[in-house]
C-alpha cells in the first residue's frame, strides 16, 4: 500500500513539473517572440476617423481609390500617393497625390492626377539622392519604375527587367506588387506572381534585376489566413533587424485581405508573427509611417485608415 502511495505521489510531482515546464516553454516563447516582433511594430489600434482617405464617389477621376497607396512622412508632412480610377477595374488607373499634417486630414493636389499618361498602382517609393523612385504595377500587373525630383512630375522608365538566378528572363506572366528597399549599394526588389509568394530579386545599377533564389521567399501557408495568397507592402529596419509588412487571404475566392508582418536577419529567410494577422476586416496593404516620435499604422485597401499605436 505504501508502494502504492509513494507511486501516485511521483506520478503526480512528475505531471506537476510537466505543466510547470509547458507554461516556462510558453512563457519563453512568448517573450521571444515579443523580442523579435517588439509591439511598437505589431499593436495598433483603429482611429475613430477612419476611413482617413477614399474615393471621392463624385464625378471625378479618382471616383474609386484601389489597391496599395503608399505614404512617405518629410518634415512634418505626409505624402500620400494613390491609385484613382472611375468605372469599373478594367479601366486604365492614373496616379494622385494628397497631403496631410496630421495622417487624419487629407487635401488633394490641385491639378491631379500628377500621372495619368500610363497605368499606375500598388506603388512603393524611396527617395535616394534627391530623387523619389517610384515601383508600381502598370497593366496587366507588370511592374515598372518612375521617377521624380519633387514628388509630383514623373518620368516613366519603363517595366523592370527581372531575371531568374541564371541570368535567364523571367518566364511571361505578371510580376507585381513591387517593393524596394535600398542599402549598401544595392537594390532589393520584393515582387509577387498572381500572389503566389513573394520574391526577391537585387540589382546595382537598376536595369537588370537577378532573383536571390527562384522560389519564394515568402511562401503561402502553411498558416490558415495566408494560404491562398500573399504579397509584400513596404520593408522598414527595426533594431538591426528587418520587417516585412505583407497583405495575405485564407480565402480562396480572395473576397476578404488581412494585413501581416514578418522578420529577417538576411532578407531572404523570413518569419512570420505568431500574432498575424495584425489587422483584419479587410484591412490590407500596410504602410508603417513614423510621425517622429510613433509608429503609425495606415491600411490602404480598399480605403485609406489609419491605426495608432496601443496605450
Amino acid at each position: 500500500m505504501k508502494l502504492f502511495f509513494n507511486i501516485i505521489v511521483l506520478a503526480l510531482l512528475l505531471n506537476c513539473c510537466k505543466q510547470k515546464s509547458s507554461i516556462n516553454s510558453a512563457n519563453n516563447s512568448i517573450q521571444t517572440d515579443t523580442a523579435r516582433f517588439p509591439a511598437v511594430l505589431t499593436d495598433f489600434v483603429p482611429s475613430k476617423s477612419n476611413p482617413v482617405f477614399s474615393g471621392t464617389g463624385t464625378d471625378t477621376w479618382d471616383q474609386k481609390i484601389r489597391e496599395r497607396g503608399f505614404i512617405l512622412n518629410e518634415d512634418g508632412t505626409y505624402y500620400l500617393w494613390y491609385t484613382g480610377y472611375k468605372g469599373d477595374e478594367s479601366v486604365e488607373k492614373h496616379l494622385g497625390l494628397a497631403t496631410s499634417t496630421d495622417g487624419l486630414s487629407w487635401t488633394r493636389y490641385k491639378d491631379n492626377p500628377i500621372f495619368d499618361s500610363g497605368w499606375v498602382e500598388d506603388m512603393s517609393v524611396i527617395k535616394h539622392e534627391g530623387t523619389y523612385y517610384m515601383f508600381a504595377e502598370g497593366r496587366g500587373d507588370t511592374a515598372h519604375m518612375m521617377t521624380s525630383t519633387d514628388r509630383i512630375h514623373w518620368e516613366e522608365k519603363g517595366p523592370l527587367d527581372i531575371r531568374k538566378s541564371n541570368g535567364e528572363p523571367l518566364g511571361k506572366g505578371a510580376y507585381g506588387t513591387p517593393s524596394i528597399w535600398y542599402e549598401d549599394g544595392i537594390w532589393y526588389l520584393f515582387y509577387e506572381r498572381e500572389d503566389l509568394g513573394i520574391w526577391l530579386a537585387v540589382s546595382t545599377d537598376l536595369t537588370v534585376w537577378t532573383n536571390k533564389q527562384d522560389e519564394p521567399v515568402i511562401k503561402m501557408g502553411p498558416e490558415i489566413y495566408d494560404q491562398f495568397a500573399v504579397a509584400m507592402d513596404q520593408i522598414i529596419k527595426y533594431n538591426g533587424r528587418y520587417y516585412g509588412y505583407y497583405h495575405a487571404t485564407e480565402f480562396k475566392d480572395w473576397h476578404e485581405w488581412t494585413s501581416c508582418i514578418a522578420m529577417s536577419e538576411d532578407l531572404i529567410h523570413w518569419e512570420k508573427y505568431s500574432g498575424n494577422p495584425i489587422m483584419r476586416e479587410n484591412k490590407s496593404s500596410p504602410i508603417l509611417v513614423s510621425d517622429g516620435e510613433k509608429y503609425i499604422l495606415f491600411t490602404m485597401h480598399p480605403e485609406v485608415c489609419v491605426h495608432f499605436p496601443k496605450k
